[in-house]
């Protein structure tokens, strides 16, 4: 659906009836007050002929509108269109969001995506109405409006974060854009300033993910935690529920909570201008964007229909990085989720990065800053990059020598930038390459696609425990046809059958 194509009626409808299910799909935009404001905005319903309707936040202020103060459109969950979509566009939109086009320019992320920087900008004028110059800078201005509400991150601070080159910009783009300056966004009596002074992010900076309804978060932390590599990343937990997931990035840590009606994303690090990345990478791992309405419209059509009632909310568990993903998928393969936490705890101790970071960014805590129960391990380690593995002795760690030379020829290619893993690439094109790459077959590929490329129609073919759980639950094979283009979904939903009846369940790959 392009600007164009935005019915009038619908949103109109939509916006009078404050339906949370088009949250993210555009926003209005009140030509008497000059603001554009979220489909669920509480405030009155403008006339009709005082809206305009835009299919993203960029296209809104292109057009002069600054955004609601009451409704934060900066908050709203992304465009679940945009999300699942394997086009030039929404690739290019997941790699701004990954903060390329702050790092490299707009030139720097059309050379990334193998186009020209004018038929980028064709293609975005024709989608959203504005170009990736603008799309860029509005995510910008929300992230730092973002953090000027609900921190108290110095304003110096909140223009490196945001991505904004120097404090002058920013206040020059934030008073062009939006009519006011930094200080005037500033909290004077929020829980940070009772608990004393300004927050660093090198002592804890916490925000707000939002996400669609209904949301189960503990299939996905629990899938997390249960994959968990010793030392770079590290689990609390409260009973059977996982309370907090913590893994090491750039500089320092994140920790992800759920909370009502969001996540809970707190950030350490001395690595400040990668918080839009982090903030990116967050919502891909934990698949904040999905529109559930969307998956349960086709498979509660099939015969998944009652494992689909019985999680409405199950999310697809993402990827933090790429590369790190693969890697996990061809050490897994064959074996038990736990024999290949341990491969991938010795490749992270010989071959990742240590992390300087504060004591506290080593440790979950819970909600009051206490440390949390069953902490399974602490964070000082990156896993490697990929020209770093490329150059490392693997051998002595129980790898078979055939894994090794998967592990050394993947990560050739993704260091030499044949294959990108976190985003710029088609994901039907990235498949291909892995497959002629020796020792990545269908399933791992397929895997690979489902969490790393976040493809919602991936299948990892040759699946055991798939296989097994459908034709213990009487679906046929040529079912999978039916679940287009959601099979990944399904696939979460059969997995997460299985692991609920564990004593039926058969020993099959690592998933």
């Amino acid at each position: 659906m392009t600007t164009r194509q935005l019915d009038f009626d619908a949103c109109y409808l939509a916006v009078s009836a404050r339906d949370s299910r088009f949250d993210g799909r555009f926003y209005t935009a009140v030509t008497t007050t000059g603001i554009y404001c979220r489909p669920i905005c509480p405030a009155r319903t403008p006339a009709r002929g005082n809206v305009r309707f835009y299919r993203h936040a960029a296209a809104a202020e292109a057009a002069g509108f600054r955004p609601c103060r009451r409704c934060r459109p900066e908050l709203s969950p992304g465009d679940p269109g945009w999300d699942v979509r394997a086009d030039l566009v929404g690739r290019a939109l997941r790699l701004i969001d990954d903060g390329v086009a702050d790092e490299s320019g707009v030139a720097g992320l059309a050379r990334r995506l193998h186009v020209t920087e004018r038929h980028l900008h064709r293609l975005f004028a024709a989608e959203l109405g504005t170009g990736p110059l603008a799309v860029a800078r509005t995510r910008r201005l929300l992230l730092a409006k973002q953090l000027l509400t609900e921190t108290t991150l110095p304003i110096t601070d909140v223009a490196f974060a945001a991505g904004f080159g120097s404090v002058r910009q920013f206040n020059a783009a934030l008073k062009e854009s939006y009519g006011f300056a930094p200080g005037e966004l500033r909290r004077t009596n929020g829980p940070m300033h009772e608990k004393g002074g300004p927050v660093a992010l090198t002592t804890g900076l916490t925000l707000r993910l939002g996400h669609r309804d209904p949301y189960d978060a503990q299939p996905v932390l629990r899938f997390l935690a249960a994959r968990a590599i010793p030392s770079v990343e590290a689990v609390c937990r409260s009973g059977d529920d996982v309370t907090a997931y913590t893994r090491a990035v750039p500089g320092g840590s994140i920790t992800l909570r759920p909370a009502a009606g969001h996540v809970r994303l707190t950030v350490r690090t001395t690595e400040t201008h990668l918080l839009s990345r982090l903030v990116a990478r967050c919502r891909r791992l934990l698949d904040l964007d999905a529109d559930p309405g969307a998956v349960r419209e086709i498979l509660g059509a099939t015969s998944l229909a009652p494992l689909v009632a019985a999680r409405p909310g199950l999310r697809v568990p993402g990827a933090y990085d790429g590369f790190e993903l693969a890697v996990r998928a061809v050490v897994g393969q064959q074996i038990s989720v736990a024999g290949a936490r341990t491969l991938l705890g010795r490749i992270a101790a010989r071959a990742g990065v240590p992390v300087v970071a504060d004591r506290p960014a080593d440790h979950p805590t819970d909600e009051g800053g206490n440390p949390g129960a069953a902490v399974t391990g602490h964070v000082p380690l990156l896993f490697p990059t990929a020209d770093r593995l490329a150059a490392t002795d693997l051998d002595g760690l129980g790898l078979t020598t055939r894994r090794v030379a998967t592990i050394r020829a993947l990560a050739e290619a993704v260091a030499s930038g044949s294959i990108d893993l976190d985003g710029a690439g088609d994901p039907a094109d990235t498949t291909a390459g892995l497959l002629e790459i020796p020792g990545i077959g269908p399933w791992t590929a397929g895997y690979i696609a489902l969490r790393a490329l976040r493809d919602p129609d991936a299948w990892p073919e040759g699946d055991l425990v798939l296989r097994r759980t459908m034709e213990r639950l009487g679906i046929a094979a040529d079912e999978a046809e039916r679940w287009r283009p959601w099979r990944a979904y399904a696939a979460l939903h059969l997995w997460s059958h299985a692991s609920d009846n564990p004593d039926t369940t058969p020993r099959g790959r690592n998933r």
